[in-house]
């Protein structure tokens, strides 16, 4: 067996006698050792400088992500992006449908992202330069998005204002349920704050926790797709191809698809939310002939399973008995003592820690946590 740097030198040493311990002073020793540890550290170099290249691909992914990630976390340019997502949408849907002339599908994809119907014709749509409908369709999904904001601050406000003038001082916080018709969410949100803002504060709160949950559930499972990419792209060097070139093509096209599906997954829900009504059972997979997002992680926690086991009792109750069961679309706990111990639960990671009410009512406060127990 042919033996290689520092195998070859030590079984020279042991041929020659010497012990370990023993000092090397011979320049044919020590020059062979200086040309072993060189080429040691040139492989390695070489091996460190290949992952920085590889990493330096989802640097750039990781920023773009980061970056939308805070604008919802703390509320800096969310409407911006909200604006860009609307805008982008529209235009990926003009382009690619108009290339293949299928107004057909043009219009199921306006439907399913915005609600609403085509704004022209079929006519219309095979005519006319596409950045003309790119920006006809966008005015019309934005008017439809303000128009659905109205109502549902108008819807609100009332609820707020009766609750805010007779319990301020015992409630902090309200917890408002939202739905789309296929998932239901439960937004918190500070009830002095929604009642200054006329209940725009509890529009906004939907919007952050809403594209949170999607940029951290489709960032998840990309990373999982990048990780598999990276894995599998070392395979190209049997063909004569550059592994790192095929990352980056494959990465960004995965990266570009990722960002296509999340802003349509927010944009959907936002577009089509309402206050949710527990008598209205949302639709089940067999009525839904498209994949059905998994929502599960945007639930707040156990006294979610409650809440369900809840709703569900009481819609069996109202089949009993053929009378509706009244529910409000605002949900309030009693306000505890400061020195009394509670347990709170990140919306966004699902930890839970338990401390004091004076301890745990920043963090409340924020938004991103929310009192279980």
């Amino acid at each position: 067996m042919r033996l290689f740097g520092s195998e070859r030198i030590a079984k020279m040493m042991d041929r020659m006698g010497h012990k370990e311990g023993e000092v090397i002073q011979h320049s044919m020793i020590t020059k062979s050792i200086e040309r072993a540890q060189k080429k040691v550290e040139e492989n390695n170099f070489g091996i460190r400088k290949r992952l920085l290249e590889f990493d330096d691909v989802m640097n750039s992914q990781r920023t773009a992500i980061y970056n939308r990630r805070k604008n919802a976390l703390f509320g800096d340019k969310l409407d911006l992006d909200i604006d860009n997502m609307i805008y982008d949408i529209c235009n990926i849907t003009v382009v690619n449908t108009q290339q293949n002339s299928d107004f057909e599908d043009f219009n199921y994809n306006v439907i399913t992202s915005f609600g609403i119907e085509s704004p022209f014709s079929e006519k219309e749509f095979l005519e006319k330069d596409s950045n003309t409908l790119t920006e006809d369709l966008y005015q019309e999904a934005k008017e439809k998005y303000l128009r659905k904001t109205a109502n549902i601050k108008s819807n609100i406000f009332p609820v707020i204002k009766n609750i805010h003038e007779n319990q301020s001082d015992k409630i902090d916080n309200i917890v408002i349920p939202f739905t789309d018709g296929r998932r239901a969410m439960k937004v918190v949100a500070k009830l002095s704050k929604v009642y200054e803002t006329e209940g725009l504060e509890a529009l906004k709160a939907l919007e952050r926790n809403i594209t949170l949950a999607f940029i951290d559930n489709e960032w998840k499972e990309h990373l999982r797709e990048m990780d598999f990419l990276k894995q599998s792209v070392y395979h190209a060097q049997y063909e004569q191809k550059d592994p790192l070139l095929i990352y980056k093509l494959e990465g960004y096209e995965l990266f570009q698809s990722m960002m296509d599906k999340m802003n349509r997954d927010i944009i959907s829900f936002l577009m089509k939310a309402q206050l949710h009504d527990p008598n209205e059972q949302t639709l089940s997979s067999e009525n839904n002939p498209r994949p059905k997002q998994d929502f599960s992680k945007l639930k707040a926690g156990r006294e979610d399973v409650a809440q369900s086991t809840r709703m569900n009792s009481e819609m069996a109750q109202q089949n009993q008995s053929g009378q509706p069961v009244k529910h409000s679309p605002v949900m309030v706990a009693k306000k505890p003592g400061r020195n009394e111990r509670v347990k709170i639960l990140n919306l966004q990671n699902g930890e839970t820690k338990e401390m004091k009410f004076k301890q745990a009512e920043p963090l409340i406060s924020s938004g991103t946590w929310q009192m279980v127990n």
